[in-house]
C-alpha cells in the first residue's frame, strides 16, 4: 500500500481542519456547500499572533477577513490623542475593519490581537472571486457584513439611548469573558464611557 510521505499527511490533516472549521463558521449564516467549502479552504490561511500584533494600521485598507479561532482581538482608533476601543472580537467570530473592507480604502480604524490568537485570514480579492464562482459564498458573506452593519448600528444606539450602567449589564450578560480578559479602560472606551464613570458602575450592584 503506498503511503504519503509525513510532511504531506500532516497537511492533509491541517486542510480539513481548516475546512471544518471555516465551514462552521460560515455556516453560523447559511449552508456551505461541499465544492465552496474546499475553495474556501483553499484561500484561508492560518496565523499564529502575538499579544500586540498589529494585524491592520489605522488609516490603511482592511484586505482582509479574519475569523478568530482562538484568542481576542479588538477593533480601535485614535481620537484626539486617546485610544478608543471600537469592538471586540472573541473566539468563533469575524475580525474586520468593516468601512475599509466593504468600500476598499483607508479608515481610521485598525486591529489589534489582545491575546495569543490563531486566525484565519481571506483576501478580499479571492473572497470576490469564490462569490463570483458559488452563489452559497456570496450569500453568506453578505449576511456576515450585513450582520456587522447591524452590531454596529446597535452599539451607536446603546450609546445614544441606553444608560452607562445598562451598556455594561449588557456587555457581561452577552459575553462575560470580556471584562476579565480585556483593561479596564479598553472595556470603557468601548461602552463609550470614561473609567472612573465605569469603575463606579462597577462598584454598584447592577
Amino acid at each position: 500500500m503506498l503511503r504519503a510521505p509525513g510532511g504531506q499527511r500532516r497537511r492533509c490533516i491541517f486542510e480539513k481542519k481548516l475546512m471544518e472549521n471555516l465551514v462552521q463558521a460560515f455556516s453560523q449564516f447559511g449552508k456551505v456547500q461541499s465544492t465552496s467549502s474546499e475553495a474556501l479552504s483553499m484561500i484561508a490561511q492560518e496565523l499564529n499572533c502575538a499579544k500586540g500584533h498589529i494585524l491592520l494600521a489605522p488609516d490603511s485598507v482592511c484586505k482582509h477577513l479574519y475569523f478568530v479561532k482562538e484568542g481576542l482581538t479588538r477593533t480601535f482608533y485614535l481620537k484626539d490623542g486617546r485610544d478608543i476601543t471600537d469592538w471586540f472580537s472573541p473566539e468563533n467570530t469575524f475580525a474586520v475593519s468593516l468601512i475599509s473592507y466593504i468600500k476598499q480604502q483607508p479608515d481610521r480604524r485598525g486591529i489589534e490581537v489582545l491575546e495569543p490568537s490563531v486566525l484565519y485570514s481571506m483576501y478580499y480579492d479571492d473572497l470576490e472571486m469564490l462569490c463570483t464562482k458559488f452563489h452559497d459564498i456570496e450569500h453568506i458573506i453578505r449576511k456576515i457584513l450585513s450582520f456587522g452593519i447591524v452590531q454596529m448600528q446597535n452599539k451607536i444606539d446603546d450609546v445614544h439611548f441606553v444608560s452607562g450602567k445598562h451598556r455594561y449589564r449588557n456587555l457581561i450578560q452577552s459575553n462575560p469573558s470580556i471584562v476579565q480578559r480585556v483593561p479596564l479602560g479598553m472595556v470603557a472606551s468601548f461602552l463609550g464611557m470614561t473609567q472612573e464613570s465605569l469603575s463606579r458602575i462597577r462598584s454598584t450592584k447592577i
